[in-house]
């Protein structure tokens, strides 16, 4: 799944570790998702989304290999 936290977060002037504080989630975990090692819950993502004024499928988009 590509994702775009990392343009969004630096767009709205947000570091990773306040990404992490305001998701409820640790730095590490924000740093995974942004280098797409990682992939959110679907919790998670809607919390990412709604904090950038966006819908998820604005900021994760799946790729082509995730469904086949």
């Amino acid at each position: 799944m590509k994702n775009r936290v990392s343009e969004y977060r630096k767009k709205h002037g947000i570091s990773q570790d306040g990404l992490a504080q305001k998701t409820g989630v640790s730095r590490q975990t924000i740093i995974s998702i942004e280098k797409g090692k990682y992939n959110p819950s679907l919790p998670l993502a809607m919390i990412i989304a709604q904090l950038f004024n966006e819908s998820v499928e604005t900021i994760f988009t799946l790729e082509e290999k995730d469904y086949k």
